[in-house]
């Protein structure tokens, strides 16, 4: 039992005590409820600073949760923002936010269902490549708020002995995120981010693979070569060079394996390796 300037902090305990923990929360599901649909009334039991019901207080304070998190998203999705206009992406994030409430009451993670909602958004079907540059833009997200980690250099990786290449599992970066999107989304995101003059694009010239990455201070988004993103992917599932670049062939007969591996370094997203389970070495 603890106790606060002698006064008990729980005064009583058992049956009593878990069926009020209990009320408790369900009042709090009630009201977290009653915040996100505008369809419910407000909960009973609240009341105005003269001891009155007041609805309207809770509707004002309703609307303002409502729009913080359609801010976070605007935030979280600049590029979509500017691409579609502020009045639509609000119709469309308030949608969102009924739909998909936060489950944690930490914002950096809200809104990572959005690119999906986004696809099966009909009045955005238009805008076949959307979906495409949401996920890109979640993907800058993780990346900048992704672990940090040192690259392994051009020398430490030149230290790995000739025979024991072909068993080498490359360890990448904790922010490294794969894009892959059958529309040029990459020049659509550096026409449409921060103060860039928007231009045009034809999305009928063909889809980016892009690499999403904070290496350093900033995150960096690169185009991959063709097979490079599932050579990346498949060296992110444990694979090892030989067997991940099968995985690039697979996709690519014409995938470069030198040149890749050049690209992954001068990209600074490979943090250390892997020989065997039992001789393995990491940079942290």
């Amino acid at each position: 039992m603890i106790e606060l300037t002698g006064i008990q902090a729980f005064p009583w305990e058992g049956p009593e005590q878990d069926r009020c923990v209990h009320g408790f929360a369900e009042r709090q599901a009630v009201f977290a409820q009653a915040i996100l649909d505008p369809r419910k009334p407000a909960p009973s039991g609240l009341v105005g600073p003269d001891g009155r019901p007041s609805e309207k207080r809770f509707a004002v304070y309703r609307n303002n949760v409502v729009v913080g998190l359609i801010e976070t998203l605007k935030a979280a999705y600049p590029v979509v923002h500017r691409l579609v206009g502020d009045e639509f992406f609000s119709v469309m994030a308030r949608l969102y936010v009924m739909a998909e409430p936060p489950q944690s009451p930490i914002m950096l993670d809200y809104g990572a269902g959005f690119p999906k909602f986004i696809a099966g958004f009909e009045p955005a079907a238009v805008l076949v490549y959307l979906p495409d540059v949401a996920h890109l833009e979640r993907a800058w997200v993780e990346a900048y708020h992704a672990a940090e980690a040192a690259p392994l250099s051009p020398h430490q990786l030149s230290n790995v002995p000739p025979d024991d290449v072909p068993a080498l599992r490359l360890i990448l970066h904790p922010s490294a995120r794969i894009v892959s999107s059958a529309f040029p989304v990459v020049g659509i995101w550096q026409l449409n981010v921060g103060d860039s003059q928007a231009g045009s694009i034809d999305i009928d010239t063909g889809g980016d693979d892009a690499l999403v990455a904070r290496p350093q201070a900033d995150v960096e988004i690169r185009r991959l070569p063709a097979g490079a993103s599932d050579f990346m992917q498949a060296l992110q599932t444990g694979l090892s060079i030989v067997d991940a670049a099968k995985e690039g062939l697979l996709v690519n007969p014409g995938f470069d394996l030198a040149s890749t591996l050049r690209g992954m370094i001068e990209a600074n997203v490979i943090v250390g390796y892997e020989l065997r389970p039992a001789r393995s070495r990491e940079i942290a």
